[in-house]
């Protein structure tokens, strides 16, 4: 087994309920929040433990006179190496652990494990500043969520994706935006296009 022929499964989406919400900006008024979606750490080994349970790992390196915990993470799968940084968050969550789950986080988009996330369009919520949560859980387009959740719509959905294609707006960031999401929204959409199209039912 290559890295290539699991691909796909590392990069599908993960269940709406795995995916966690925080706040990258709020209002000044403490009343909204920008969310961003993210993914626990324990998320990504579940994901590698169902596709190749013995044949990932993942190696951590503390660097050193930095301001908050730090390590440099390794993460191996099927052989191929990816590495980043993990830094912890500031305050009583500040260790290397949780700068090891960071390092692990970022280590797995590199395989595209959870990079749609980066994505999804922001989305303004309504902010409980008291709970610091928002005060409801944002949705997930179609796209984002694994086949067995999406809507009966998405078929159609596809379609009207392939007819933009052909009519994207003139405004030239306008045309990168659309299509950034587009391109995320369809290889999500068609998990079985691609390297795997050929292989073996």
């Amino acid at each position: 087994m290559k890295l290539s022929d699991v691909q796909k499964r590392l990069q599908a989406p993960f269940p709406a309920h795995l995916v966690g919400w925080k706040p990258g900006a709020i209002s000044k008024d403490r009343k909204r929040a920008l969310m961003l979606a993210h993914i626990d750490a324990r998320a990504v080994q579940d994901r590698l433990d169902a596709i190749c349970p013995d044949a990932w790992s993942f190696e951590v390196e503390v660097v050193a006179g930095t301001r908050l915990p730090t390590v440099k993470g390794r993460l191996t799968i099927l052989g191929v190496s990816r590495e980043d940084i993990g830094e912890a968050p500031e305050g009583d969550l500040g260790t290397l652990k949780a700068a090891s789950s960071d390092a692990l986080k970022r280590c797995a988009v590199h395989f595209g494990i959870g990079r749609y996330l980066y994505d999804l369009p922001k989305q303004w919520a309504e902010w409980d500043d008291a709970k610091r949560a928002p005060a409801s859980t944002p949705e997930l387009p179609d796209w984002a969520r694994p086949d067995h959740e999406r809507s009966p719509g998405g078929a159609h959905l596809v379609q009207a994706m392939e007819q933009l294609r052909y009519e994207l707006p003139e405004d030239l960031d306008l045309q990168r935006e659309v299509y950034k999401h587009l391109k995320a929204a369809l290889g999500s959409l068609h998990p079985e296009t691609g390297s795997n199209h050929g292989r073996a039912a």
